[in-house]
């Protein structure tokens, strides 16, 4: 936990997800996606809405819906909601704030396909209580993942009044930082980037187990050493060591194993 977000999922299992925002770009979206789909996992993607409704990413969204990965909000307009001093003073009213994940919500809600399938998780139940129930709701807004990757423990206790649980991504790589473009003063190469990932996974007592892994679909024209061309052999990389890739929902709320029939407990 970071000031009440959560940031890393259990450490005792060979598992981590790989976390990806999108506000404005989608270039690496056929290689992560297809390099997911050889590995036959799945990954989560917090959208803003102005992606949702940008109708050039309707063929992403369509693809991540199919393929069963997570979707949840990451504000509806890309708000930074505190500030980046030290006090993080907070930019939003609760007004402000409330309204922009709705919007967010709501895209992400009308972006399923059309159901009257009865609610099967809270976040399911939480749009249905306000949208209706005329699409298939997606059980991924139970979880938000803010803009910037900012926030304070105002915003955490509001996210947590409308249901929902803010995480963020595991420090420790450089991984975020694929965003940044050659002309930054902050530009993080992709070799950078990849070094930085696997040294943690050599470092750390508990490798990447639990990590929260942020990435991003795409970082648009100002970057020309794209690390979704590296993407396809991180996951290689981090396979080979033993790593399973897990929807943040399977991380962070890992299901019971139950017994085979007719398989007593062990004493």
């Amino acid at each position: 936990m970071y000031e009440g977000g959560i940031n890393r999922g259990p450490k005792d299992e060979k598992k981590l997800a790989l976390v990806f925002t999108a506000h404005e770009f989608a270039e690496g979206a056929e290689a992560i996606l297809n390099a997911l789909a050889k590995h036959q996992s799945r990954a989560s993607f917090f959208l803003t809405g102005d992606f949702l409704t940008d109708t050039n990413h309707t063929p992403v969204v369509q693809h991540l819906i199919q393929e069963n990965h997570f979707i949840g909000p990451h504000s509806d307009k890309h708000l930074l909601y505190c500030s980046w001093e030290a006090d993080r003073k907070t930019l939003v009213t609760h007004d402000q704030f409330a309204s922009d994940i709705e919007a967010n919500n709501l895209k992400i809600y009308q972006s399923y396909p059309i159901s009257e399938a009865p609610a099967s998780s809270p976040a399911e139940q939480y749009l249905r209580e306000r949208y209706g129930s005329s699409h298939a709701a997606p059980a991924s807004s139970i979880y938000f993942l803010p803009a910037f990757e900012h926030y304070n423990r105002e915003i955490v206790g509001w996210a947590k009044r409308m249901r929902m649980t803010l995480i963020n991504f595991t420090p420790g790589t450089r991984s975020n930082a694929d965003y940044t473009g050659e002309a930054d003063t902050n530009f993080v190469s992709s070799q950078a980037i990849f070094d930085s990932i696997v040294k943690k996974e050599r470092e750390d007592p508990h490798g990447l187990n639990g990590f929260i892994l942020l990435l991003h679909l795409g970082s648009g024209p100002g970057r020309a050493d794209k690390f979704h061309t590296r993407f396809g052999e991180l996951l290689d990389t981090l396979a080979g060591k033993g790593y399973q890739f897990v929807r943040v929902d399977e991380l962070l709320e890992p299901k019971p194993e139950t017994n085979a029939p007719n398989q007593t407990p062990s004493p």
